[in-house]
């Protein structure tokens, strides 16, 4: 069975926390382990954090849209803005990279993603903003599987 949903809000930082939990709702009714649910709301932090602030640049007038899907135990989260874009998708992802060294951010927001999802995809373009596709195979229980 396949189930999804869609939100959308403005690119405000105090927005960050709602995308996060509301993700987790939504996943918790495949029960994911504790660490599973901690993953995946580290990488919609992670992934919403970057469009608001590298995206956006703090604009409020920007919006972020998550879909997620889950089927067969497998939750795919797609973050989307359609804010700066990615010059350099490779260089984005390299551990410690940032264009914001002056917000002491770690640069290590693509690294996060990559080791706490099975698959993640990007796809940017300057000017029209950047997609980010994350895949996670859940351990599910034995008895949602009947």
């Amino acid at each position: 069975m396949r189930n999804e949903m869609h939100i959308q809000f403005s690119a405000l930082s105090q927005n960050e926390s709602f995308a996060r939990v509301t993700v987790a709702s939504f996943i918790a009714q495949l029960d994911p382990t504790l660490d599973e649910l901690t993953e995946i709301k580290t990488v919609v932090s992670e992934a919403v954090t970057n469009a608001i602030i590298h995206g956006y640049d703090e604009n409020p007038d920007g919006m972020v849209f998550i879909s997620v899907t889950i089927e067969e135990g497998t939750v795919e989260v797609i973050i989307r803005d359609e804010g700066m874009g990615i010059t350099d998708i490779e260089e984005a992802r390299q551990p410690l990279f940032t264009t914001k060294p002056e917000l002491e951010r770690s640069g290590m927001g693509f690294t996060i993603m990559e080791n706490f999802m099975d698959d993640i995809d990007v796809e940017s373009q300057p000017g029209l903003g950047t997609i980010i596709r994350l895949k996670k195979h859940l351990a599910l229980k034995k008895a949602l599987c009947n």
